[in-house]
């Protein structure tokens, strides 16, 4: 099965499951769907960025200093998180992610997603999908901030990094 032919649940603007389609379709219809984010931190606290392969159905070839992907169809987002952090880093055995919160990401052009964001912590050495991530590395959160301007990252994951700034700093 192709990734376009995965099952996604679709949802109102309160996150309730109104339906079901295909990613593609999903995709193509611009269906509000779920999706997890998860920023994976090393063991000095540095984070895992990566750059998405160019064959990716959504934002190919732009970096993200987030692990994650979509919600299947009746899954939770806590099953979600940890299988596509297991999956995206190419390890077994990560401690389940975190929750920290939930936003509805909107793009401004009609394409929206519940987003749960996540943090783990990952002392294990990554073997990442080639699939999935053409380079990666752990850098530090100065180094994140100093390629904001430098880098194209995927839009999603820059909301969902300043939302997790402003958390962070609420306390």
């Amino acid at each position: 099965m192709s990734a376009a032919d995965e099952i996604l649940d679709i949802v109102d603007e309160n996150d309730q499951v109104i339906g079901q389609f295909p990613r593609g379709e999903v995709y193509a219809r611009g269906l509000r769907h779920r999706c997890v984010f998860i920023q994976a931190r090393d063991a000095e606290g540095r984070v895992f960025v990566h750059r998405r392969t160019p064959t990716k159905l959504v934002f190919p070839s732009l970096y993200d200093m987030f692990v994650g992907g979509v919600v299947g169809a009746g899954e939770s987002y806590e099953t979600a998180a940890l299988r596509e952090a297991e999956e995206e880093l190419g390890v077994s055995g990560l401690p389940q992610p975190r929750h920290l919160f939930t936003f509805l990401y909107d793009d401004g052009s009609g394409r929206s997603w519940w987003s749960a964001v996540h943090e783990v912590r990952c002392d294990l050495p990554v073997r990442p999908q080639a699939e999935e991530v053409a380079w990666h590395d752990f850098l530090p959160e100065a180094e994140i901030e100093r390629r904001l301007g430098d880098w194209e990252w995927v839009p999603d994951g820059l909301a969902a990094y300043e939302r997790l700034k402003a958390f962070r700093s609420a306390g």
